[in-house]
């Protein structure tokens, strides 16, 4: 077990492990990685348009993240710094595709999934509610996600997007406004479960 400063790696802050991985050790980063990585691919995958996409951005994030470790300012945690930079290399990633767009080669990413309902209810509606998700523009997919996703609240979104309170209101209305005209289906009592 390594340590730092007397302590574990386990036994350390976010912060205190980042502060390691500035002064040299090898292993400081990946245990902080081990702690966040399932919350970081889970914003690329419902911030970004295409599984490929979110795992190019989550890799382009995670390297600038190591290189960058030393600029940390300990204004915020760790974690949503981290959570930062996953969504703006998603937003690079996005408005990179917008310039020159590309084709999928994977031969899955065009097929729906069946239509049988032959898997588990909460699965199903998760994949109609990450289908709904890409169909709002980048700015609002980003406000929902922080606060009806994540579970920021209104003032922590705006901190982590980088905008003021009130356009993070006023994309999620939007964004929920929108999604509630796509999961109109839902709406009808058949289809409840």
């Amino acid at each position: 077990m390594r340590t730092f400063r007397g302590e574990t790696e386990d036994n350390l802050s976010d912060v205190d492990l980042l502060a390691a991985h500035v002064a040299g050790d090898r292993h400081a980063f990946s245990t902080l990685l081990g702690r966040h990585y399932d919350h970081l691919w889970h914003v690329a995958k419902r911030t970004s348009y295409t599984a490929e996409d979110a795992a190019d951005a989550l890799q382009e994030a995670l390297l600038s993240a190591h290189r960058r470790a030393a600029t940390f300012r300990q204004d915020a945690a760790v974690r949503s710094w981290l959570h930062t930079i996953v969504v703006n290399a998603c937003l690079d990633r996005i408005r990179r595709n917008k310039a020159r767009p590309t084709v999928s080669l994977a031969a899955e990413e065009g097929r729906e999934p069946p239509e049988k309902r032959d898997r588990v209810a909460e699965l199903e509606l998760r994949l109609v509610i990450e289908r709904a998700l890409r169909l709002l523009p980048p700015d609002q997919r980003m406000a929902i996600v922080a606060v009806d996703l994540e579970g920021f609240s209104t003032s922590e979104a705006a901190t982590l997007l980088e905008i003021p309170e009130g356009t993070v209101k006023s994309r999620c209305a939007r964004g929920r406004k929108k999604l509630a005209s796509a999961l109109e289906y839902f709406r009808d009592e058949g289809n409840r479960s």
